[in-house]
């Protein structure tokens, strides 16, 4: 693959063409390769190393550049020497019992890979991201992701009107509604989030057993940050919800 087609990658129209994404830095290159082991189609994957990081080991197939060449490929300013070229999985199928986080047009990628990370240390998640939603293979979000992106299942474009037939009990998360701490809280199967500028979907009350929710507070400011307001929900969902 040549580098100029790499670097196009760091544009969602070129990663969307591509079917590719990048992925860049030590922390992220060594989380990729211990995920080819449950995913061994990661192994498709193709990896940059600066001549600084030749030494780098790796089940990939691995090319070594100047650290000139990294500059030019890499999103960061200060890159690592290490980058590779990640081909977009289609998101595993739903396993019995899990749930799901729904975002509307959510813009943030460090808020989307925050909350990537959150849902991958509480398992048994999926996300799905409605239309106008930010990219989730947005070198941001990976990187916010912290690995988290090779191990929740994330599907793209899905709309609303979808989720009635997936999802039994959907809960919606704003300023008003019953606390989380509800115990109706504890039978939902799918969170809608709203993005951070324009809040919840119009039509989400007509969902099937649709409730609003919110998280209690001293109401001082006006409102959480998404990815904070989610972490703290999956909580909830966690403790709340009895083991089998």
């Amino acid at each position: 693959m040549k580098l100029d087609e790499v670097r196009k990658l760091q544009q969602r129209k070129h990663r969307e063409a591509a079917g590719l994404y990048l992925v860049e830095g030590e922390h992220l290159v060594l989380e990729l390769e211990k995920a080819c082991r449950t995913r061994p189609e990661l192994l498709q994957s193709k990896l940059f190393v600066s001549e600084q990081r030749s030494d780098w080991r790796s089940p990939l197939d691995t090319q070594v550049i100047s650290a000139s060449q990294m500059a030019r490929i890499a999103d960061t300013r200060e890159p690592q020497g290490l980058l590779a070229v990640v081909p977009v999985l289609p998101a595993a199928p739903p396993m019995e019992g899990e749930r799901a986080v729904y975002l509307h047009e959510v813009q943030d990628p460090g808020n989307l890979g925050t909350l990537l990370r959150s849902l991958a240390w509480f398992g048994g998640f999926r996300c799905l991201l409605g239309p106008g939603s930010v990219d989730p293979y947005n070198p941001k979000a990976v990187r916010a992701s912290m690995g988290a992106i090779f191990h929740v299942p994330v599907e793209t474009g899905v709309p609303l009107g979808a989720l009635d037939q997936r999802y039994r009990h959907i809960g919606c998360l704003g300023l008003e509604g019953e606390t989380i701490t509800s115990p109706a809280f504890t039978a939902r199967d799918c969170l809608v989030f709203g993005g951070e500028a324009r809040g919840l979907p119009e039509g989400w009350a007509s969902l099937p057993d649709a409730r609003a929710f919110t998280i209690g507070g001293c109401g001082a400011i006006e409102s959480l940050n998404l990815a904070s307001a989610a972490a703290m929900c999956l909580w909830e969902l966690q403790r709340s919800t009895p083991e089998k």
